[in-house]
């Protein structure tokens, strides 16, 4: 176990524009935690002059640089090897946390299969929700990413499951982070990365949380749309999904999942996203890499001693909000 307090890991790709406005906030926070801290901006080859910046302007932030443009999961493993604190905050560069987005954190880690929580994020000029817990549902046997709750009359006692965290403002225990190795880097340029790691999480028997109390301003993925097409973005999207289910999805569900390709396919090409093509040939072409992760995580979970399967994750969840009042979106 490392030491009692919090190192923050920020994956930067020419953020200089928006990091005047994100970290006098997240000072601001870390200050009022009360707990030892330390900020670490990983930056992936940016070309703004965001180092220079921070040299500049916060000369106390560790600053560490990939020599190039790596992506986000290779350049958050890197911040996580530099972290010295249990807690590792995973932040996004464009992200604003609120003056006391760590108050209701701590009690989380109290539990010892606490893998970690997240909090509510909102649009940056306005209120609305744009994450909460994750809902865990399949289309078929696909794993879909997207679907969000929080409890209809939110209380600050309340201890709701998420699916996965979100990777834009995770609050993780470093020492779980490194048993599950980190980041899979199969998942560079971006996308995904953050349910897998969290379903890793699940299936050895840590917990993910959501806390609604907790709050934090995003702006979208500001840095993956300045520097990618939309249908580049798209391909590495769907390539990384079928990574996720490669991986995770095991015996007659798998199959099921390769039987239901063909229909996902051709209903893309009728409606001309030609893209998921490209997605198709990323991934066959690298299943290897994607069977040499299943592999990995077969042999951490024979090690440890524990290893549910997705539907046993998502029966824990559903299970835990029978009696709760939700809303989803």
């Amino acid at each position: 176990m490392g030491n009692h307090g919090i190192s923050v890991i920020i994956p930067n790709y020419n953020g200089r524009h928006i990091l005047p406005q994100v970290l006098p906030s997240l000072m601001e926070a870390l200050i009022n935690s009360g707990l030892p801290y330390e900020v670490i901006v990983s930056d992936d080859c940016s070309d703004d002059q965001s180092v220079d910046y921070l040299h500049e302007n916060f000369p106390l932030i560790i600053t560490i640089e990939n020599k190039m443009n790596r992506g986000f999961s290779p350049t958050i493993n890197m911040g996580i090897q530099e972290a010295k604190y249990e807690y590792v905050l995973l932040l996004n560069s464009d992200v604003k946390l609120s003056p006391d987005y760590f108050s209701g954190l701590m009690r989380y880690f109290d539990r010892d299969d606490t893998f970690g929580v997240m909090g509510r994020i909102i649009g940056w000029n306005d209120d609305e929700i744009q994450d909460a817990a994750k809902y865990p549902r399949f289309a078929g046997a696909k794993i879909k990413t997207t679907g969000n709750y929080y409890a209809s009359t939110p209380k600050k006692t309340d201890w709701l499951y998420s699916m996965y965290l979100s990777g834009a403002n995770a609050l993780v225990s470093r020492s779980k982070l490194l048993a599950l190795g980190g980041f899979d880097e199969i998942f560079a340029p971006f996308y995904v990365e953050d349910f897998e790691i969290s379903l890793r999480a699940w299936r050895l028997g840590w917990k993910c949380y959501y806390e609604h109390f907790a709050v934090c301003r995003h702006q979208t993925s500001l840095t993956i749309k300045s520097k990618s097409s939309k249908t580049y973005i798209n391909s590495i999207y769907y390539r990384n999904k079928m990574f996720l289910h490669a991986i995770h999805l095991s015996g007659f569900h798998l199959f099921l999942w390769y039987i239901q390709l063909l229909p996902e396919t051709i209903i893309r090409l009728l409606t001309l996203r030609f893209y998921y093509l490209r997605s198709l040939k990323y991934f066959f072409r690298n299943r290897k890499r994607a069977s040499q992760s299943r592999q990995k995580f077969v042999m951490l979970g024979q090690a440890t001693g524990m290893m549910l399967n997705v539907q046993q994750v998502v029966t824990v969840i559903k299970r835990s909000l029978k009696n709760v009042d939700i809303k989803r979106f």
